[in-house]
């Protein structure tokens, strides 16, 4: 049991007490590497959406997130009124729209 005692005492406290700059770098540097390659391009992209958004009018043809084409007939605060077929229309949520499309696509 006593060279247990002997091995704590040989390491050396002043080094092991203080953290530098070199502990935290892998943090920083795994934290840099998340911003870049997911946390900048997700927000770039739902940004991206916002606009597209923003832009649809009524006579615009879109596609849903569930797969859905139809073409916007109204448009509200937050939703939008989308003809699917004759006599057929869904109110569908803003964010629920995945892509504009090309005219006359639904026809």
């Amino acid at each position: 049991m006593d060279f247990f005692i002997q091995s704590a005492l040989a390491q050396s406290g002043q080094a092991a007490n203080e953290p530098g700059l070199a502990s935290f770098l892998p943090l920083i540097i795994l934290f840099v590497v998340f911003y870049f390659f997911l946390i900048r391009p997700q927000m770039k992209k739902q940004k991206e959406h916002g606009k597209m958004v923003k832009n649809l009018a009524v006579g615009d043809e879109v596609v849903t997130n569930g797969g859905v084409l139809g073409k916007i007939t109204a448009v509200d605060e937050y939703f939008f009124k989308v003809k699917i077929a004759t006599d057929t229309e869904v109110k569908i949520q803003k964010i629920a729209i995945a892509q504009v499309m090309p005219s006359s696509t639904v026809e």
